[in-house]
């Protein structure tokens, strides 16, 4: 496509030839001759020629294909340019404002109300914050990689049960760091128990090595990913990195931490950051970060920004797309099948919520997929969904995201008891079941449904029902 600009500063003609070359054919045209010739022999197609004529936009072969930039420098000859070009057959004219002022902006909107306005900031303003942020982000990792470096052992530690982005960003964090498999450990206290998540780890072939508490002392490094170490309980002495996208916990300290409510993966984190210091992402590390991103945001369903978006677009070349649809499989299963009919039978659905409690259950998971579940119920926008695994009391909340926040939720029912927290669209509360019964008494699973309905129906405002 043809594109005409008509400059009168330099700089900016030197913007707009960077930006616009290749995708464009342009000429410049410009007032000052020793300014076009000294363009001209940097290579720049300019010619000096007064932008006021008609005859200027003739010679210029202009069209109605042709698309017009000329640059607002404060004169009041705006408009008879505008004029000229539009006389020479332009139809596709843009003005450039380089100036902040508002009342410049309604001027020209008035003199040229059928002409298209933009800003040279509006312009640039995209890509300069992107180079700024990539390279603040280079320097923080640059930080992490030095820190690190020197350590014989180092462990990256993930949360109990480790889920896709669990997984992948721990792999994601060893290539960061430029370690192997025998000097950075992937590990966790409890390992997977979801088939999904074995799958994953079986397809790829991620080890997560199960920890004792008691190894800790024997990493010279400790990184946690897509967990916080209050997680632990206490657990765990120290900590040199922690890298997570859930809402920022108090009561533990870190050498460097990166945290990112706001995104709906820790992947795509570390996405930025192999991005940032220029490492080669291999196959099997993007297509685990891909599958993570998926996973975690219910393909952009949930809790998710452009920053997710952009890193699942860098990624998705990169990855194996036959892999990730092998993982991700069927996650029915003739168990959950039997959960989700139990909280079916057991479970109370009012206008806005679906809450039931389980009673004992073998793994966590249960939990959270029969809450994912019920969220799908058309009449449903909230689901909440407890049960006991071993000696603790799980609750998972799921919402539609527009409504009341569910860390919200979570924290004003179970924080004096327990670890709560989560986003305004997904939270979770870990009680354990002695403190629990301390507060509320022993109370029977469907005692325990009957007190969560009430929770939220208090919360959510919903009237009661006679």
């Amino acid at each position: 496509m043809k594109c005409l600009a008509v400059c009168q500063d330099e700089l900016v003609l030197r913007v707009l030839a960077q930006v616009l070359e290749p995708s464009f054919d342009i000429d410049f045209i410009v007032e000052s001759k020793p300014l076009a010739r000294r363009l001209h022999d940097a290579g720049l197609p300019v010619t000096a020629a007064d932008p006021r004529r008609v005859d200027t936009y003739l010679k210029a072969d202009v069209s109605p294909t042709t698309c017009i930039l000329i640059q607002d420098t404060g004169r009041k000859s705006l408009a008879r340019m505008v004029e000229a070009a539009r006389d020479a057959g332009g139809t596709l004219i843009y003005i450039i404002s380089t100036g902040a002022s508002s009342k410049r902006s309604d001027e020209i909107r008035s003199d040229c109300p059928d002409v298209s306005c933009l800003t040279l900031a509006g312009l640039v303003a995209p890509t300069l914050h992107t180079e700024l942020g990539r390279s603040l982000t280079r320097a923080r990792v640059q930080q992490y990689q030095r820190y690190f470096q020197d350590a014989d052992r180092v462990l990256i530690l993930l949360h109990n049960d480790p889920d896709p982005d669990a997984m992948a960003s721990g792999l994601s964090l060893r290539n960061l760091l430029r370690r192997t498999k025998t000097t950075a450990i992937i590990g966790a206290l409890q390992t997977m128990t979801r088939p999904e998540n074995l799958r994953m780890a079986n397809l790829l072939d991620i080890h997560v090595e199960q920890i004792t508490p008691e190894a800790f002392a024997s990493f010279e490094r400790i990184a946690t990913v897509d967990v916080q170490p209050h997680y632990f309980g206490g657990l765990l002495p120290r900590v040199d990195l922690v890298i997570d996208h859930h809402p920022e916990q108090p009561g533990y300290s870190a050498v460097f931490k990166d945290i990112r409510a706001d995104y709906g993966s820790t992947c795509t984190i570390l996405t930025e950051h192999l991005r940032a210091v220029d490492v080669n992402i291999s196959e099997r590390t993007a297509t685990a970060m891909l599958y993570a991103i998926k996973s975690d945001t219910l393909f952009f369903a949930r809790q998710t920004n452009r920053s997710d978006l952009d890193a699942f677009t860098y990624l998705y070349p990169l990855a194996d797309a036959a892999l990730i649809r092998k993982m991700e499989g069927a996650e029915i299963t003739m168990e959950r099948l039997q959960i989700v009919r139990h909280a079916l039978d057991n479970g109370a659905l009012t206008e806005q919520f679906f809450v039931a409690h389980l009673g004992q259950v073998p793994r966590e998971d249960f939990i959270t997929y029969t809450a994912d579940f019920f969220l799908q119920l058309e009449e449903t926008r909230w689901a909440i969904i407890a049960g006991r695994v071993n000696g603790t009391l799980i609750v998972s909340v799921r919402n539609l995201g527009y409504s009341k926040n569910a860390g919200e939720f979570v924290k004003k029912v179970f924080a004096d008891v327990g670890s709560a927290g989560g986003h305004r669209a997904m939270a979770k509360a870990v009680v354990p079941w002695d403190r629990f019964v301390e507060k509320h008494g022993d109370l029977s699973p469907a005692d325990v449904t009957a007190f969560l309905k009430a929770q939220a129906t208090e919360f959510l405002g919903e009237p009661a029902k006679k």
